[in-house]
């Protein structure tokens, strides 16, 4: 909603995509907060991703948005940070379950795969989807426990 807070970031790959994204999310109201990159310099997406995914888990932003290359990279960094749920997403449906079934704080984009107007267009889907709760809490309850049996593995 309006005056959410809201993360972006990107590697070199994701620059003009992510730009897009901001823009868009800056001119509906939302307090964007961009953590780069902004030139086409050579970045690593783990880089940014953690640091992202980093201040979602601090309470920092409700969400976030990522964009590489192919947004698969992005998501893996952030599901990596422990109470981070983020999805690659590149169709309506899986932009509306992602936050529908599974509370996924951060959404991610390939900017070599994805044109501008259906990045925008699934961003917008993924902004109006809200946590339903009922049978789709218990899986996510789950999701954590997997996470915490997981947590000391090297």
């Amino acid at each position: 909603m309006p005056g959410e807070r809201i993360a972006i970031g990107c590697d070199h790959l994701g620059l003009e995509l992510k730009n897009r994204l901001r823009d868009h999310l800056t001119e509906r109201g939302y307090d964007v907060a961009d953590f780069g990159v902004d030139a086409a310099e050579p970045v690593d997406y783990p880089d940014v991703a953690g640091e992202v995914a980093g201040a979602v888990q601090r309470g920092e932003f409700g969400r976030a948005v990522l964009v590489c290359g192919t947004g698969a990279g992005m998501a893996i960094v952030a599901n990596k940070v422990p109470g981070v749920r983020a999805v690659c997403v590149s169709d309506p449906y899986t932009a509306e379950r992602a936050r529908a079934s599974n509370d996924a704080q951060v959404i991610t984009f390939g900017g070599q795969i994805l044109g501008a107007a259906v990045a925008l267009q699934l961003l917008d889907i993924w902004l109006a989807a809200e946590f339903q709760g009922g049978r789709s809490a218990p899986k996510v309850a789950k999701i954590g426990d997997v996470e915490r049996k997981y947590s000391h593995a090297p």
